[in-house]
């Protein structure tokens, strides 16, 4: 896998500074947010090119929110082709997730 991102950053001639080409695959984005509505607040974040990875981290951080806040996470997924930099268009909310009373985490898939 490292070889890949290394010979895809290599093949990039506009990539310069923070923006770097990606190989061509998939990125799954978590994001972990405490509050109600427009006054929410980003806790966690991450990615993986992996979705099972994603969950588990995206779990393992709703988790560790305080029990009385009320928390909800976001699975998005990316796909990027050979030398694409990350865009909002290639991004679609994949899962949503919820704690239940129990303090386990629900994830409920987002209808395409």
């Amino acid at each position: 896998m490292l070889g890949v991102a290394s010979s895809a950053q290599a093949e990039c001639d506009h990539c310069d500074g923070a923006e770097h080409a990606s190989p061509a695959g998939e990125v799954f984005e978590w994001e972990v947010r405490v509050g109600a509505g427009a006054a929410d607040e980003l806790e966690a974040c991450g990615s993986s090119p992996f979705q099972a990875t994603a969950m588990d981290e995206l779990r393992k951080a709703m988790r560790g929110m305080p029990a009385e806040a009320p928390v909800r996470g976001r699975i998005a997924l990316s796909v990027y082709g050979l030398g694409a930099v990350a865009d909002e268009a290639s991004r679609r909310e994949i899962f949503r997730a919820y704690l239940d009373p129990a303090g386990s985490v629900r994830f409920e898939r987002v209808a395409e």
